[in-house]
């Protein structure tokens, strides 16, 4: 591939973007703040059209937003669940999503909806306001932000749906579904096809069914039946998510994922992968055998936390392993960490 030869330096618009970075007292990422400044600057000469540039002045104010609010609870988990608006709370599923949301609330568990009424709102009346986040959308018969958290500082309304599912995403630790139309199942496919392409960190996805419901049931089998059967997907991205009609077992589905496991990051061509308790060297021999299929390079083995997480204070008292990881089989990679958390 031929190199790409990296732009000129503008000194004079660099000093001048410094100036007024002082200017606002500095402050963090003051490096990367720069480049958006003068990335900013230059739709002045190459975007003529001004919806092309509106869609940009958006997305970062709600992005900017979004990411403020959310960072004084950057160290509570959270479960965002997804599900039909038109889901009544007479309906089982209903009374389902408050039942779950609840439970996963009671362990310790904030909880992210969309907002509006039906599964989204059975969310946030489980978990009660103080551990609901709500991130809206502005529709055009404008959806209104259910009653509970229509006045709550945690809720957010988007104008673009991309932007709202990169919030999803971004700071859930889990995902659960249940039974919706399009959107819902948007939102699904969109989990499973980041997580499955590494664009996304590995959580549990669960999907959850009224008691002896076939919803889930009947979609799953389309998987199998069409998409693995013609090798569109791999046999090990069944892997990627879980169905139950059991609230109590999607909760364990969750809560068991992060018994042992912390988190994971690329760090050069290593998976560092944060424990809560190391192996032991049989452990290691184990995992070494069970999962060469998915090693490329170095073999699974302890770390110390690397240069870069201790600059990043990135959880660097935690037990590590590392391996160099082939990039490829993230559904065969949820399978090791599911094996790590029986450690």
């Amino acid at each position: 591939m031929e190199k790409r030869d990296k732009p000129p330096v503008d000194a004079e618009l660099k000093r001048r973007i410094e100036e007024l970075i002082a200017y606002k007292g500095g402050g963090h990422n003051p490096d990367l703040v720069e480049d958006v400044v003068e990335n900013a600057l230059k739709l002045l000469h190459d975007v003529e059209d001004r919806g092309d540039v509106r869609v940009i002045q958006t997305a970062i104010r709600e992005l900017r937003y979004a990411f403020k609010l959310f960072a004084p609870y950057a160290n509570t988990r959270k479960v965002t669940i997804f599900g039909s608006a038109r889901t009544q709370p007479s309906r089982t599923e209903y009374k389902q999503a408050v039942e779950f949301a609840r439970k996963i609330a009671d362990a310790g568990f904030m909880v992210i909806t969309g907002a509006g009424p039906g599964i989204m709102q059975a969310g946030h009346e489980g978990a009660g306001p103080e551990k609901s986040f709500g991130a809206n959308i502005r529709l055009p018969w404008e959806q209104a932000a259910n009653p509970i958290i229509q006045h709550n500082k945690k809720l957010i309304t988007f104008k673009y749906f991309f932007t709202r599912k990169l919030i999803f995403l971004r700071h859930s630790d889990a995902i659960v579904l249940f039974p919706g139309g399009f959107g819902t199942m948007d939102e699904g496919y969109e989990a499973l096809t980041l997580m499955q392409t590494g664009k996304s960190r590995l959580m549990p996805l669960v999907l959850i069914d009224r008691p002896g419901g076939t919803h889930w049931k009947t979609w799953d089998k389309n998987i199998r039946e069409h998409l693995l059967r013609n090798q569109l997907i791999a046999e090990d991205d069944l892997h990627l998510y879980q169905i139950t009609d059991d609230t109590d077992q999607a909760v364990k589905c969750i809560t068991r994922f992060y018994r042992n496991y912390h988190s994971m990051r690329f760090v050069k061509e290593l998976l560092v992968i944060r424990l809560n308790h190391a192996p032991s060297q049989s452990g290691f021999d184990g995992l070494n055998e069970d999962f060469a299929d998915i090693v490329s390079g170095e073999r699974i083995h302890a770390v110390e936390a690397t240069p870069e997480e201790r600059e990043d204070h990135d959880a660097v008292e935690l037990p590590r392993v590392a391996f160099g990881f082939n990039r490829r089989d993230y559904g065969r990679l949820r399978e090791m960490i599911d094996v790590l958390n029986g450690f």
